[in-house]
């Protein structure tokens, strides 16, 4: 990977010349041990971030480490030469403090697990799993398998009218429709031998769909009483901390999932993968609360009038419920997905992790520190911390093997879901001096997040054209493989770009930064 020590120094305007190193986590450890001595340091390495971490854990460091990736987000390209600018750009940003912490969102689960579905299925999972969890079992549908010889655990069947909830309090509701009660039912197996259809199974529920109505099964169980045809069920209700549905079609319908639900459906092998996450679900946990909402400029409704349903429409975990004249949002279901923010219209919802604020001042960094360096026509690429990371990384690795790996002029900007890159984002990159803003979908974002991210863009392209800035600034990609990303990234024309670069700051209000930005951007 081409480096030039010179260049870069100049670029980051360091008081002494920099050295470049090419083993740092070998032979040249020394070099880093010796830096550890700095209150923060900036590891332009992120492959072996977890030998560092531990050199400066062995070393009783008190530095503040980042990592930034150099390589396959720059200088594995076949614009490797001309990427210096875009490697100081990155260096630069990585070194910018952290962002003010954010209020928690907390969680508490003691493992108490339901496991939902076919009987055979949750039986299963429920035998492999009450080890380690405290576990019931809501059979949905009797087809195979047999109930375990010991009553270790609560067994109900039914069907499912209402479930929600979080991690640690999930509510779910049923109607039970077998005429043998499994709370009363002693499993002495007397019903099964008196059935002439052979309609019940050892998990003593009727297959009503063969059942003739002999009720020999009623005689047999006479002095037990769990066989009662003429039963009027009453409907039940339970909190679980946990939830494992095997049903084909999750009960919860939404396209985020809440924390501690799992809908591995029928597949055995996704099954096998939601097992031990779900006996990790064990403990206190948190997460930050992701947005910030002001009610006093919320346009849901007025006076009973009805107004926007923007958020309430784009949210993917139903986190977001109409409440009089605002709006409810229930900080344990936001995924911090940031799409509300992204289309509310008066700023009432606001994002905060990252907020604009900080992601704004890492583009403003990143854009000056490009353009000094000699960076022109750059094109800002917001990608997620997690598969569109990878994604990138994958596009820089394949550089080696005859890809052209990333533009000089692509600059990856990450931030925590794509759905958060609302219209101040996009035209803040324009007015801190990109030519272009794109952003890169992987296709595990919810179709409703993506007609908003293109109608924002919409909304942008429309303004810029309108001030006469010529070209397409704006773009979402959706590319769930290296080589359609790149095709997608070098098919990019360059777009006209401000002429002089703002020098403000973005605000957290939405129309206060779209009132500065577009200013700037008409003169």
């Amino acid at each position: 990977m081409p480096l030039d020590a010179k260049q870069l120094a100049a670029a980051l305007k360091t008081a002494s010349p920099l050295t470049i190193h090419t083993e740092l986590c070998r032979k040249e450890a020394a070099a880093y041990q010796a830096a550890l001595g700095d209150p923060d340091v900036v590891v332009a390495c992120t492959q072996e971030a977890p030998l560092f971490s531990q050199l400066a854990e062995g070393a009783k460091s008190q530095s503040k480490l980042k990592f930034v990736n150099i390589r396959e987000a720059a200088g594995w390209s076949a614009e490797g030469s001309k990427a210096m600018p875009k490697i100081a750009a990155l260096l630069e940003a990585a070194a910018l403090p952290a962002p003010e912490p954010l209020h928690a969102v907390s969680y508490k689960s003691a493992g108490n697990l339901l496991v939902i579905g076919p009987s055979d299925a949750a039986i299963d999972w429920a035998e492999r799993l009450s080890a380690t969890l405290e576990v019931s079992v809501l059979m949905t549908r009797a087809n195979r398998g047999e109930l375990p010889a010991e009553r270790k655990y609560a067994i109900w069947s039914g069907k499912v009218t209402a479930i929600s909830g979080y991690l640690g309090a999930f509510e779910v509701e049923w109607q039970p429709e077998n005429p043998i009660d499994l709370d009363v039912c002693t499993r002495c197996n007397a019903c099964i031998g008196a059935c002439p259809e052979n309609a019940i199974d050892f998990t003593y529920q009727i297959d009503l769909s063969k059942c003739k109505a002999h009720r020999q099964c009623v005689k047999a169980c006479a002095e037990v009483g769990a066989i009662d045809f003429s039963r009027a069920a009453a409907a039940r209700k339970e909190t679980f901390d946990l939830v494992l549905d095997l049903n084909k079609t999750p009960l919860i319908g939404v396209h985020d999932l809440p924390q501690g639900y799992f809908a591995p459906g029928d597949d055995p092998l996704e099954q096998a993968l939601a097992a031990p996450k779900l006996a990790a679900l064990v403990g206190e946990f948190e997460k930050p609360k992701f947005f910030v909402y002001n009610e006093r400029i919320c346009a849901h409704s007025r006076s009973a009038q009805q107004g926007c349903n923007k958020c309430l429409e784009v949210c993917s975990t139903g986190a977001i419920t109409p409440d009089g004249d605002h709006i409810k949002v229930e900080p344990h279901l936001c995924a911090g997905c940031g799409g509300c923010a992204t289309v509310c219209p008066s700023g009432a919802m606001a994002h905060a992790y990252p907020r604009v604020p900080d992601m704004g001042l890492r583009l403003k960094t990143m854009l000056s520190t490009y353009k000094e360096a000699g960076g022109k026509d750059a094109c800002i690429l917001f990608h997620n911390t997690e598969d569109g990371r990878a994604l990138l990384q994958s596009v820089g690795r394949h550089a080696l093997r005859g890809a052209r790996g990333l533009p000089a002029r692509v600059i990856p900007v990450e931030c925590f879901h794509v759905a958060s890159v609302g219209i101040d984002l996009v035209l803040g990159a324009i007015a801190y001096g990109a030519g272009q803003a794109v952003v890169l979908s992987t296709g595990k974002e919810s179709a409703a997040y993506l007609a908003a991210l293109r109608q924002q863009m919409g909304y942008a392209e429309q303004i810029l054209q309108a001030l006469g800035y010529q070209g397409t600034h704006f773009a979402l990609i959706e590319a769930a493989e290296a080589r359609m990303l790149e095709e997608e990234l070098w098919r990019l024309a360059p777009a006209q770009s401000a002429a002089k670069a703002a020098t403000y700051n973005l605000a957290a209000e939405k129309r206060t930064t779209l009132d500065f930005v577009i200013d700037h951007l008409a003169r």
